[in-house]
């Protein structure tokens, strides 16, 4: 009788954990309160949020509906639409698939997740019909596995990375090689950060394939979030910038204009060529009238 009456009690409970967010970004549930073998249905509409699934059992099927910019016509609506993933540290219970016209494709294993965080990112057009599939897997003991991820949506992340369409982690993504004029002009002008600064130091990461920048900033043009902050009695703001472990970044002398965009809430690199030849480059474009939009130089 006390066994029965504890699965009631985590049923009730379940049951009123299961919720969305007000503007439906994230969700919160418990397999607990799923019917044997059913598959719930979530949408999202929202460039990002989370999803948190306890005690998973069942299925969940999860379709992405990102609020693209009002107003976009022609070749603007035929853009991709990019999303990426990341798990939780403890990430346990499940299975993500992504579900293409009606085609699942394994997206990320338990047993990868269980490593360590993991990203993964597809793309797809708007007519397109895509999903995720989240699947159960077995286990005898269910009370402390939780399928837990955050999710991004973009309409078109950034010009200067191309995003693959398959499931590909973060280090298939993007480019190493340097930005034209024009690709810096544009950065300068659409980043998520624009931060005029010198190079402490560069860490590598070989697991995560990754090469964190230490960076001192002179002058912040501007920042989405507190990503540079002041430290230490100088006042003076540092951060760090992330990138490809494989575009090989080494500390050198020299003040740089970096640029970049936040991916879950981490500042990644775009373009940053040197300050002095920025300088050169804004000022051939400005006598030309060819400035996407004005820059505030020393």
């Amino acid at each position: 009788m006390h066994c029965l009456q504890k699965l009631l009690c985590l049923l009730l409970l379940d049951s009123a954990l299961s919720s969305y967010s007000e503007d439906q970004c994230s969700w919160r549930g418990s397999g607990l309160s799923q019917e044997a073998g059913s598959v719930e249905q979530i949408s999202f509409h929202c460039a990002e949020g989370s999803l948190e699934w306890l005690y998973p059992a069942g299925a969940l099927r999860l379709s992405l509906f990102p609020r693209l910019p009002t107003g976009t016509t022609g070749r603007e609506t035929r853009r991709r639409v990019t999303a990426c993933i990341k798990s939780s540290g403890s990430f346990r219970g499940a299975q993500i698939y992504l579900e293409r016209d009606g085609i699942l494709e394994l997206l990320l294993s338990e047993a990868e997740a269980a490593l360590q965080p993991r990203v993964r990112c597809f793309s797809w057009l708007p007519k397109e019909k895509v999903a995720l599939f989240l699947q159960a897997t077995l286990h005898r003991d269910i009370s402390r596995r939780i399928a837990a991820f955050r999710y991004e949506l973009r309409g078109n992340w950034n010009a200067r990375f191309s995003w693959p369409s398959r499931n590909l982690s973060m280090e298939d993504a993007g480019s190493c090689r340097p930005c034209n004029n024009t690709e810096i002009l544009m950065a300068v002008c659409t980043s998520d950060f624009v931060i005029r600064g010198n190079i402490r130091t560069v860490s590598n990461n070989a697991e995560l394939q990754e090469s964190i920048i230490s960076v001192s900033a002179t002058r912040i043009h501007r920042q989405k979030s507190a990503l540079f902050q002041p430290v230490g009695k100088s006042g003076k703001s540092a951060g760090s910038i992330r990138t490809l472990l494989r575009c090989g970044v080494k500390p050198g002398p020299g003040s740089f204009l970096f640029t970049g965009w936040l991916h879950f809430g981490e500042a990644w690199l775009s373009c940053a060529p040197r300050y002095k030849d920025f300088r050169h480059i804004y000022e051939d474009a400005r006598q030309a009238h060819e400035n996407p939009c004005e820059v505030l130089l020393d």
